[in-house]
């Protein structure tokens, strides 16, 4: 989709804005291919096992958010050198691809598929649960025995459902993975989908994008996405300005309506973010705890199928 940049006070912006609306400071020019904001949302802290999060959003709002169901931030929190790891014991997951973004420090994960590695900054995990398996994470040896912040998030992907129950698996994925984006006014790490040209290697099973976004002081990016597919932003910390001069403040989400394509960002003191969406499943969906899934039932044999072993032994992840 081809995307119009008008330059504030340029002569080549001619007649063509007459019938548009400079708006504020950041130069966003109100247009009809310009998505429109449904909600901005506060979000919630809560404890996973000894780790603070805060938590956007956790399996509601799907209409807006689907093919994503649950964002955590983790920190940031300063680990002293020689602190007890800050740590989620082994647990189960099912239908859902839970992933790990590491903006600081490091961490460990190991699970029922014989995976065990460290993870460092800047690196992406997905762990694609499928029919089941159990795993467990904790902050990294590195930042155990060095101290620093730990600081990343733990995003979940639902699986469509004719993928619910392929074998699960468990990859790494590091910069040679992303392509990026660098301007005078942002830079944008494409960790998942395509933006303006630069893409991620990582494979999909249905589509979806994941930008990590650093505006820098009186920065400007507008994102064009499909209009059927859903679009969020979630502000990792500084201000950023939205359309109709809505601000979106440190762990505020803003949530948008299909139908338009293009979601307008500015700050005027700098801003780091992330902008999330994909296409919507449209399916039903069943969760209990860790298992995301279409039907009751297949709830019900994912509790057997964890209860029986089938997805592993936690006592050997731990």
């Amino acid at each position: 989709m081809k995307r119009r940049e008008f330059i504030k006070g340029s002569a080549i912006v001619g007649a063509s804005i007459a019938s548009q609306t400079l708006v504020g400071n950041s130069g966003m020019i109100a247009n009809k291919q310009n998505r429109d904001i449904h909600r901005i949302l506060n979000s919630k802290g809560v404890n996973v096992g000894t780790l603070p999060v805060i938590r956007a959003f956790a399996g509601n709002h799907t209409d807006y958010v689907s093919p994503y169901v649950l964002l955590d931030e983790f920190g940031p929190v300063a680990v002293e050198p020689g602190a007890d790891p800050l740590r989620v014991d082994a647990h189960p997951h099912a239908g859902v691809i839970p992933t790990t973004y590491f903006l600081e420090g490091s961490g460990h994960h190991k699970d029922s598929l014989s995976y065990d590695f460290q993870i460092g900054k800047g690196d992406f995990m997905m762990f694609s649960s499928g029919k089941g398996a159990i795993h467990m994470e904790e902050s990294g040896r590195q930042l155990v025995e060095e101290g620093g912040n730990y600081h990343g998030f733990q995003i979940w992907l639902n699986m469509p459902s004719a993928y619910k129950m392929i074998d699960p698996t468990t990859s790494v994925h590091n910069d040679k993975h992303f392509d990026t984006l660098q301007t005078n006014q942002y830079s944008v790490k494409v960790i998942l989908g395509e933006l303006l040209g630069a893409q991620s290697k990582i494979k999909l099973l249905s589509p979806a994008f994941y930008y990590h976004v650093k505006l820098k002081e009186n920065g400007r990016l507008d994102i064009p996405t499909d209009p059927t597919h859903n679009a969020f932003v979630y502000n990792i910390n500084g201000e950023v300005e939205l359309i109709d001069q809505k601000k979106l403040k440190q762990s505020q989400i803003a949530l948008y309506q299909r139908g338009k394509s293009v979601i307008n960002l500015y700050s005027e003191c700098g801003a780091e973010f992330l902008v999330m969406g994909g296409q919507p499943l449209d399916e039903v969906v069943y969760s209990y705890g860790p298992f995301v899934m279409n039907t009751k039932e297949q709830i019900r044999q994912c509790i057997n199928n964890y209860n029986s072993g089938k997805m592993g032994n936690p006592e050997l992840v731990n």
